[in-house]
């Protein structure tokens, strides 16, 4: 709820060793001066963030406000730093088995996530009260003079008709019956005129009850999922898989039998990858780039499965040679008529890595894959290769594939350059096709 910090935080302090009123205010880093929880000495506000830097717990935090010219602090009305929110608390108002009086303050950017925390640890707390379940509420002053009174703690009331939860779940059971049901799930439950609705009572603690499939929901859970009897669906659903998911599966097999070993490489990778290793500039791929990437490795969707095979050899060098690869899987290209201004193309791909390049038996595998595809040999109705020239191939080594009418795909010998910077020191050849004209 709280997404790391970054929309509420929340501090807790003895309230017997502060006092207030309290104020929330921004200053500069070299300004706010205390001694942080479980610390033997005071600390400026730039030194607690080198302090935590390294600290496997809070260093995820610190990104929050570090890099900005003032930093949020709470302070009591002596001057006495309460904490620094959302990064730590001041040891000061450090709870101890002898404290009293709690005080609960909860900070953030989303006014309405705020008001959800701080009802639900309110609640939690107060359950070990020295007189159960209850609460003192503060008065709570804006900049621009409004005032508000927290924790709201507000309840509120729901009507759902017992015909639609029994609808919905599947079962028939008495309103009467529903209520219990509801109530059993802290959502204070009773029938409500001639039993035709069920008024709940939806406490501050369940802020996860938006609308009444809510309530359903709830229902089905108090009832049991285990209890609701299965039943066929009135609507024919009967499912079947996907005509390019059935081909996939079926080519895997036959390329497997032919002696090729199935790898499954990532779907995101670096620029390098798919454009200067390959002898190619990355504007002419088409790549779809990812806006922030965790890492040098994921910059990109592959436009390609070359690069995720070779990568695969060069981390399997010592097994013994031949080293026979191959991948079905989907590559990422722009298209800027989608709805989503990319397009996923189910690519094949094949490498082979031996002393000798072994054309042949890319080239034999090919031939086996149109076999099996039952497209014969030939420029009318079948598929054909031509001569021709690709940056990531050796020169007079590459043939382009003709099929349906259409280029689908290249083989070859690959290019020297391209073997070194994937760190391999053999020749290569490799295919790779676009099978979804086939399905």
């Amino acid at each position: 709820l709280s997404r790391k910090r970054a929309l509420v935080a929340i501090g807790t302090h003895d309230l017997d060793t502060i006092s207030g009123p309290f104020t929330y205010t921004a200053k500069a880093p070299s300004e706010i001066k205390f001694k942080p929880l479980n610390q033997s000495q005071e600390y400026t506000a730039s030194q607690i963030m080198d302090l935590y830097r390294t600290d496997s717990h809070l260093r995820h935090y610190l990104h929050l406000i570090e890099n900005k010219p003032l930093y949020p602090v709470i302070y009591d009305s002596n001057g006495v730093v309460l904490s620094m929110p959302p990064i730590i608390n001041g040891d000061h108002t450090k709870i101890s088995v002898n404290t009293r009086n709690v005080f609960i303050e909860c900070t953030g950017t989303d006014i309405t996530k705020a008001k959800i925390v701080l009802d639900i640890i309110v609640t939690m707390f107060s359950e070990y009260c020295e007189k159960p379940f209850s609460v003192e509420a503060v008065e709570v002053v804006y900049p621009n003079g409004k005032t508000h009174i927290y924790p709201e703690l507000a309840y509120r009331k729901e009507k759902v008709k017992p015909e639609l939860i029994n609808k919905k779940i599947g079962i028939s059971e008495t309103p009467s019956s529903l209520a219990k049901l509801l109530t059993r799930m802290c959502l204070k439950s009773h029938v409500i005129g001639n039993g035709n609705n069920i008024e709940i009572e939806i406490p501050p603690t369940r802020a996860d009850i938006i609308h009444a499939c809510d309530i359903v929901e709830d229902a089905a859970i108090a009832y049991g999922y285990n209890n609701i009897q299965m039943t066929i669906p009135k609507t024919y659903t009967i499912a079947n898989q996907l005509p390019l998911n059935k081909l996939t599966e079926l080519l895997r097999l036959d390329l497997a039998a032919a002696g090729f070993t199935e790898a499954l490489t990532f779907a995101l990778c670096s620029q390098e990858d798919i454009a200067d290793k390959l002898g190619t500039d990355i504007s002419a791929t088409k790549a779809v780039r990812i806006a922030n990437p965790k890492t040098a490795e994921f910059q990109v969707a592959r436009t390609t499965l070359l690069p995720g095979l070779l990568k695969t050899i060069a981390a399997n060098r010592k097994m013994p040679l031949p080293l026979k690869l191959f991948e079905i899987s989907d590559i990422v290209v722009k298209d800027p008529n989608t709805d989503v201004g990319a397009r996923n193309y189910r690519h094949f791909c094949a490498v082979y890595y031996n002393k000798s390049p072994g054309f042949e038996i890319i080239h034999g595998l090919l031939d086996r894959v149109m076999q099996l595809l039952e497209v014969p040999p030939n420029e009318e109705n079948g598929y054909t290769i031509k001569a021709t020239e690709g940056s990531a191939f050796f020169p007079g080594r590459c043939a382009e594939i003709f099929a349906k009418g259409q280029s689908i795909g290249k083989l070859g010998v690959l290019h020297p350059d391209v073997i070194t910077k994937f760190e391999l020191t053999m020749p290569c050849s490799a295919l790779e096709i676009n099978i979804e004209p086939f399905v």
